[in-house]
């Protein structure tokens, strides 16, 4: 069973644009690190994130609504224990990775404002509200006096200044990368970790200095060549500038054997000899094709093989990424191996033998 977004923001799936967003400002004060010291609040802050992620994107909550966090991330489950269903993905829409950054959610919402400031600063509106009173629903906040507000300020000003103008920035263009992957990994699903090295700014927020980062994709089944994988703000820091997004496009790795087409089958080719076209019906012949998991498959040969004739092998595709359990077909297509010569006595009883 998935996250539930909704359940994560304590609102009603119904809820309107408005109510995510200060659902969002709510749980993300009331858990943000800087203020909440406790185990947990780490992990929650950066949940109510990921939630608003996909809350406050039309595209994506009607994926989460309608296939929950399976589907949103190209892994759906089918309702009810069906073994069938249609999965529809919007058009354009690529399976969704939260990009691991509450921080910059946090930025993208509050903007310049300082959530914090107007709490301390106001009381809410209540005079000496905050006088000598202990808040822990707010994470940790005792004995915090009005007349502290100074230091206060101080300690804020790591957080706040540093995600400052962060709506008002320009984003570079993204970076597009294809990621090769094998028509095996393609069957079974896989992990690919990928280590970046990108530019991040230092404290003075100026100048830059290189970091390693390891991204990290699930290569779902089946997943078709060109799906894109998106990871959000992960390029080149520079000054009042959003870092680029870095997107993967899946590419198929030419195999040796194999091609698939757009509808996952896999297509391969068989070469048959011109003796084994004409006559491999009359002795029980077969023809043997490799699968993609290593097994053979032998096809019989019941009648004469044109060149270009085409066998379908059921089930022995790639997996529909649509279908729960189902695959696709192999397609084999049969290329005769014409001789280049032959000796003059076997022209003549070629020409004697076949119809005109």
């Amino acid at each position: 069973m998935g996250k539930d977004y909704y359940k994560i923001l304590d609102l009603p799936r119904n809820a309107s644009e408005d109510e995510i967003r200060k659902a969002y400002r709510k749980m993300a004060l009331k858990f943000h690190p800087d203020k909440n010291k406790s185990a947990e609040a780490e992990e929650k802050f950066k949940e109510v994130a990921e939630a608003y992620e996909v809350l406050s994107d039309p595209q994506k909550r009607e994926v989460f609504d309608k296939y929950g966090e399976e589907g949103l991330k190209g892994t759906p489950n089918p309702p009810g224990g069906a073994t069938e269903f249609k999965f529809e993905m919007p058009t354009g829409f690529t399976a969704f990775t939260f990009h691991g950054d509450p921080m910059s959610t946090f930025s993208r919402v509050f903007g310049r404002e300082d959530p914090f400031k107007g709490m301390f600063d106001r009381g809410f509106g209540v005079p000496g509200a905050f006088g000598g009173v202990d808040f822990p629903d707010m994470g940790g906040f005792h004995t915090f006096h009005h007349q502290a507000h100074p230091a206060f300020s101080r300690q804020r000003s790591s957080s706040f200044e540093d995600m400052s103008f962060a709506r008002k920035k320009a984003q570079d263009p993204p970076i597009e990368k294809f990621l090769m992957v094998t028509l095996e990994e393609l069957l079974t699903g896989t992990t690919k970790k990928l280590k970046i090295i990108k530019k991040v700014l230092n404290p003075d927020r100026m100048t830059t200095r290189p970091e390693e980062k390891i991204l990290t994709i699930d290569v779902r089944k089946g997943w078709k060549e060109g799906t894109k994988i998106t990871f959000p703000e992960e390029g080149d820091q520079k000054p009042h500038t959003v870092p680029a997004d870095i997107v993967f496009i899946i590419k198929d790795k030419p195999h040796i054997y194999f091609k698939r087409d757009q509808d996952n089958n896999i297509l391969y080719t068989a070469k048959v000899s011109l003796k084994e076209a004409l006559t491999g019906h009359t002795s029980g012949a077969s023809v043997p094709v490799p699968t993609l998991d290593k097994r053979t498959v032998n096809i019989p040969v019941n009648t004469i093989i044109k060149p270009g004739t085409k066998r379908r092998i059921k089930g022995e595709g790639l997996p529909l990424p649509k279908k729960l359990n189902q695959r696709a077909d192999m397609l084999v297509e049969f290329d005769v191996d014409f001789p280049v010569q032959l000796p003059a006595a076997n022209i003549e009883m070629l020409k004697n033998a076949l119809p005109e």
